[in-house]
């Protein structure tokens, strides 16, 4: 079993920036993915960014260019700064692990970009 524990998320004003945190425990496999996606009521849930814990990234078009997304395999962390947020980022935001072990979420992080 893997636990995901998500915080950064919350309000703030288009064109603002946010940071979320992932912190995984448990029993953690190498090599494995983090990755986060986000979800607004009544659609699917859809990949925002991955990381491998080699470092290879990839990013959904819709944020590359505004988003970056890391880890600290020390503290089994994944971060995503969020720069230049739109109103359509607004969403409830998932951390996933995937691993040899098995594919866990988190509970989810609420992001409101808003005026």
């Amino acid at each position: 079993q893997v636990q995901l524990v998500e915080s950064g998320g919350g309000l703030v004003q288009p064109g603002g920036s946010l940071r979320l945190s992932c912190a995984a425990s448990g029993s953690i496999s190498r090599p494995n993915y983090m990755a986060w996606y986000r979800q607004t009521p009544g659609k699917q849930r859809d990949l925002v960014a991955d990381i491998h814990d080699r470092g290879v990234t990839n990013y959904a078009n819709a944020v590359k260019g505004r988003f970056l997304i890391s880890r600290d395999n020390a503290k089994n962390t994944v971060y995503l700064q969020m720069n230049s947020l739109k109103p359509e980022d607004t969403a409830v935001y998932y951390c996933r692990h995937s691993g040899s072990l098995g594919t866990y979420w988190g509970q989810g992080t609420q992001v409101t970009v808003s005026s």
